[in-house]
């Protein structure tokens, strides 16, 4: 048994001359098949993080395996695609072999692997390694949108090996990218690191003053934008203030122009998302039936085909019809980009959310050009399982217009469903998981 993980761990450990001159190797037979890059967040999972760090360099190049916590993705990245690069140059075909195989492990929650998916994308490479990602969060939607399940995983060597096992078997799928683009008046005076709001989520991790050239040609405003390989949003505001009270919301379809979206008065709480998996696993968009795909135009919800699904929630109650068989919230439209221009003096602030990692945006009461705008920017490569819930363009169309074998009913879930049935489901509440993803309760 000893003698077969030796041979398995083979196929996935990089030599420490990969990443730095001090050590040289000659006379190499052949490459790994599945050599890995693995990156954990240490302070996920309580004291799983930090476990699983120590066994993945335990068993790998301790080269190979980062935290980044305390080194950026981004940095760690450029840093290794520079060096493979040069051995290239060198004509290393161990190197030029490692740069084609090379595939991302990542452990931590949403918004670590959001923020992963994001750097890859930015390097812009003609193949972007493809990321398995490891559910070491709460909500760990993206693992199990991809087949990796939601519970944390055991951080003991024979865990590590079982997983490592699934990525070699593990297929590639693409994902769209998303980019978030925050323009805001920025201060005045002082400095501009960090804009308002003070504490924003790492995965926004670029932003500066918009330049003179800017399409709202705004030159004293801040800009923020990040890419994330799946976007989920919630704008929250007090109970008396609906959406359409707060902001004019606007979408784009493919190749389109800007068009206004219709909010029912009812609606307080925007999701906007490309995964089937919400809040630790519910799915708010569903699966329409034919009729509705139909008259509506709409397209089941695959996570390549740079289409967000947006859906709008009236209250708590509402949110817990995810519960029941086919429960859905109120499906707004789908869209390539969609913008947020919120109101002058509407509200002080609104809260959101991106891959799970809240925080607190302020809106000046002075200002009627606070605007939040997702759009469509690329696609990163996802390693998907056999348990893979995410559907995809390229699949066979005929297994895609089911979830599990099942739609939704012709009805509207307004009309479905009566408040005596959404007390009765109350008590499922605790699995809704609402301090993860999205504070619902708060819209009651």
């Amino acid at each position: 048994m000893a003698e077969s993980n030796s041979d398995l761990l083979k196929e996935f450990c990089i030599p420490t001359y990969i990443f730095n001159d001090e050590t040289k190797i000659s006379d190499v037979p052949d490459a790994p098949k599945f050599p890995v890059l693995v990156f954990i967040n240490s302070k996920s999972g309580g004291q799983l993080g930090g476990d699983l760090l120590k066994t993945y360099k335990s068993i790998l190049n301790e080269h190979q395996v980062f935290d980044v916590g305390e080194e950026a993705p981004d940095k760690v990245l450029h840093r290794v695609y520079m060096r493979l690069e040069k051995l290239k140059q060198e004509k290393d075909e161990f190197a030029s072999k490692i740069h084609e195989r090379l595939r991302i492990i990542v452990a931590g929650g949403d918004g670590t692997a959001g923020w992963l998916l994001g750097v890859v994308c930015d390097l812009k490479l003609p193949h972007p390694p493809p990321v398995a990602t490891v559910p070491l969060g709460t909500g760990n939607n993206l693992p199990f949108s991809f087949g990796w399940g939601k519970k944390n995983p055991g951080t003991d060597r024979n865990s590590v090996l079982s997983f490592l096992e699934q990525v070699m078997k593990a297929k590639e799928m693409k994902i769209d990218n998303w980019h978030i683009l925050m323009r805001m008046r920025a201060p005045k005076e002082g400095s501009c690191d960090p804009i308002a709001p003070l504490e924003l989520p790492h995965s926004l991790h670029a932003f500066g003053r918009v330049s003179s050239t800017d399409e709202l040609n705004m030159s004293t405003y801040a800009k923020l934008g990040c890419t994330q390989g799946w976007f989920a949003a919630s704008v929250f505001h007090p109970s008396s203030k609906n959406v359409a009270q707060l902001a004019k919301v606007k979408i784009m379809k493919k190749h389109g122009q800007w068009q206004d979206l219709q909010i029912p008065n009812s609606i307080r709480s925007i999701i906007c998302l490309n995964l089937p998996s919400f809040s630790g696993g519910l799915n708010p968009w569903g699966t329409p039936n034919s009729r509705k795909l139909r008259d509506r135009d709409l397209t089941p919800p695959f996570v390549d085909d740079g289409l967000l699904e947006i859906v709008g929630f009236r209250d708590a109650w509402h949110g817990l019809v995810l519960l029941a068989p086919n429960g859905h919230g109120t499906r707004l439209a789908q869209a390539h980009r969609i913008r947020f221009e919120f109101h002058k003096g509407a509200a002080d602030h609104t809260f959101m959310r991106i891959d799970g990692e809240p925080w607190k945006q302020p809106l000046p009461i002075d200002d009627d050009t606070v605007v939040v705008e997702i759009s469509h920017l690329g696609q990163v490569n996802m390693l998907a399982t056999q348990n893979c819930r995410s559907k995809s363009v390229r699949d066979d169309p005929s297994s895609t217009s089911h979830h599990n074998g099942e739609e939704d009913d012709d009805s509207d879930e307004e009309d479905s469903r009566n408040e005596a049935d959404e007390f009765r489901k109350f008590g499922a509440a605790a699995t809704f998981r609402i301090p993860d993803e999205v504070d619902i309760s708060q819209l009651s």
